[in-house]
């Protein structure tokens, strides 16, 4: 979806002076773009031995989008209490649920569908029925500290811009470098692949090897720093008084770092999943 909406920016189809062109187009995107997720969950999913395709297509449908709505009404009710003309109308909301329930969910269920009927992931190599025990590990390898090192280097790629997008957002200034936006997106991935690739390496060496979910979590900490750097704008740069100002802002901050956080994670993931079957398809049993 970023990609896609990404392109459509630089090539001058959506103008940034028109703000809800832009968040249509990301959201009709979305909407479209469950085939693809549900596909890409259940070949995962089936890789793992799993059967139940229907219910990994029914979180893959909800998850994400029903905690990002959730945030969003209760937004909503906080300024429909406050009588502002900013709210979204009922209508809307309305309409909103009926492209996640209408259009989004099927397009899932017909992804994984498709999914599921490929042939499983096979693995590169065999592996024991039971598991090594895992030596004493350094206090560098230790999970959380690696995790947080590992959130430090995709934030810093991407924090100067940021500050112009929390600017263009928040103080009503127009953002237009889409070609530079999309440049830093592209470090992004390949920040968020090498730094999960590295600590990946490292853990396995030392004879660790759960390194699934440490590889999501290892990329996806910088939406951790990218919420501390919201709260720091927040208290440098803005001057909101009003409480119900202040929620709105941490808010809609808390819906961008959690998608973030999806994001860089799922990166990171990708990324290991891929040099791990690389090195392991290297290895030479006899």
């Amino acid at each position: 979806m970023i990609l896609v909406t990404m392109t459509f920016a630089i090539l001058g189809f959506l103008s940034p002076s028109n703000r809800g062109g832009l968040m249509t187009a990301m959201l009709l995107l979305w909407v479209f773009m469950g085939i693809f997720g549900g596909y890409a969950s259940t070949r995962l999913y089936k890789m793992f031995k799993g059967t139940e395709w229907k219910r990994i297509a029914l979180r893959t449908a909800l998850m994400f989008p029903a905690i990002a709505f959730g945030i969003f009404f209760v937004l909503n009710a906080l300024i429909w209490g406050e009588k502002s003309s900013g709210a979204v109308p009922f209508g809307t909301m309305f309409a909103l649920v009926f492209l996640w329930f209408g259009i989004s969910v099927p397009l899932v269920f017909v992804g994984s569908y498709v999914g599921f009927k490929k042939p499983a992931i096979e693995d590169p190599v065999k592996t024991n029925k039971i598991p090594r025990q895992i030596p004493e590990q350094a206090w560098y390898m230790n999970p959380a500290f690696s995790v947080l090192i590992g959130g430090i280097l995709p934030f810093g790629a991407v924090f100067i811009e940021l500050f112009f997008i929390l600017t263009s957002i928040w103080l009503n200034q127009f953002y237009y470098i889409f070609g530079f936006l999309f440049l830093v997106f592209i470090i992004l991935i390949i920040t968020c692949a090498e730094i999960t690739i590295v600590l990946c390496y490292f853990q396995l060496c030392s004879e660790d090897y759960l390194w699934w979910w440490r590889s999501y979590l290892t990329s996806g900490s910088s939406a951790l720093y990218l919420f501390l750097y919201a709260t720091f704008y927040f208290f440098t740069k803005l001057e909101i008084t009003k409480f119900v100002s202040g929620v709105l802002y941490f808010g809609y901050m808390l819906i961008v770092s959690y998608a973030f956080f999806v994001v860089t994670g799922t990166i990171g993931f990708y990324a290991c999943f891929w040099f791990t079957r690389l090195i392991y398809s290297s290895v030479k049993i006899d």
